[in-house]
């Protein structure tokens, strides 16, 4: 026979159950770190341990998909902007080399330093800024995501930056960094607003970025190349902002940021009666659908890396820092 508890005794119990509810939600990652309620909390994304693997797991595949020419072998460990580049490379290489890459060299990356913020919320992220042995002595940035515990890190940006640009970042006296929402009005621009911004800019230029090799320099190149005897170059630029794509930007020493963003880009080549496109590389060709007659539409996607200022100081001018670019598909036409 049952037996009627009466309510203090009923909300004793409810207060039990919600107490054991919160412990289980306790969880302990490989690396040791405490997670409570990870969509809440705020938090370390990972350890330096942990972070530290994930490079080296992403450095191993990366090696094995480059000499094999076979994207299969690194796609569990790239999105975003920098997995639909690495993609289509390794795509265009399979197509011109079957047997694998003829060129290949491994990719080692030493010297590896991680910025690591505490943030509530996924996805999860981190930095890792390591001198390459590929680049030119470029240090190699490289932004590490995902969206679960159970997830893979996942590499979804890549920048090549001059030794020494890389900023100091914010940092708790833990040694934690601080990231800053998409839509965070601190800044000269809104980390979710850069990729439209620079779009915009390559179009119609403006003041809103410095001058530099991916800014006044990249517009320079293509009004020269816009109109030549016989051909005539489109371009077309575009944001790119969602899901894997969305920008990441952490709170630098002065202030400001570091944001990480994508674009996508078209470049179609026109030919004028009685002339030709000229014949494109045999990379170009193997991405292209369609007979090559009078035109060539190229599709790019573009992963950069920018210093935006804290709003109100200095000239308030955005600085690009790299760009990395990758064909991902042509059409003829």
């Amino acid at each position: 026979m049952s037996r009627v508890r009466g309510p203090r005794r009923l909300r004793r119990l409810e207060r039990n159950v919600l107490t054991a509810a919160s412990v289980t939600a306790l969880s302990l990652t490989a690396g040791g770190c405490v997670v409570v309620h990870g969509e809440r909390e705020v938090l370390p994304a990972t350890t330096r341990a942990e972070a530290a693997e994930a490079l080296q797991q992403f450095t191993d595949a990366y090696n094995k998909a480059d000499k094999a020419y076979d994207s299969s072998l690194d796609a569990g460990f790239v999105t975003g902007a920098l997995g639909v580049i690495d993609a289509a490379r390794l795509k265009a290489g399979h197509a011109n080399n079957p047997a694998g890459n003829p060129a290949h060299t491994p990719l080692t990356l030493t010297d590896a330093k991680f910025t690591i913020p505490k943030k509530a919320g996924w996805p999860r992220w981190f930095v890792a800024d390591a001198k390459g042995n590929k680049g030119g002595g470029a240090r190699w940035l490289l932004v590490f995501t995902r969206d679960g515990l159970t997830e893979k890190w996942r590499a979804a940006y890549l920048t090549l930056v001059a030794p020494g640009a890389v900023p100091e970042f914010r940092k708790d006296k833990d040694g934690w960094a601080q990231a800053l929402p998409a839509d965070s009005p601190e800044l000269a621009v809104a980390p979710e607003d850069l990729s439209q911004g620079y779009a915009t800019y390559l179009k119609q230029g403006g003041a809103a970025f410095a001058a530099g090799p991916h800014t006044t320099a990249w517009r320079e190149q293509r009004a020269k190349n816009s109109v030549k005897p016989g051909l005539a170059t489109q371009y077309i630029d575009e944001p790119l902002t969602n899901g894997a794509y969305a920008p990441l930007a952490l709170r630098t020493a002065d202030g400001g940021a570091l944001v990480f963003f994508a674009t996508h880009h078209y470049q179609k080549q026109t030919a004028a009666a009685g002339a030709s496109v000229p014949t494109p590389n045999q990379s170009v060709r193997a991405l292209t659908k369609g007979e090559i007659k009078q035109s060539l539409t190229m599709e790019f996607v573009s992963n950069e890396v920018a210093l935006d200022p804290a709003r109100g100081t200095g000239a308030g001018k955005i600085s690009m820092l790299g760009r990395v670019q990758g064909l991902t598909s042509a059409q003829g036409g």
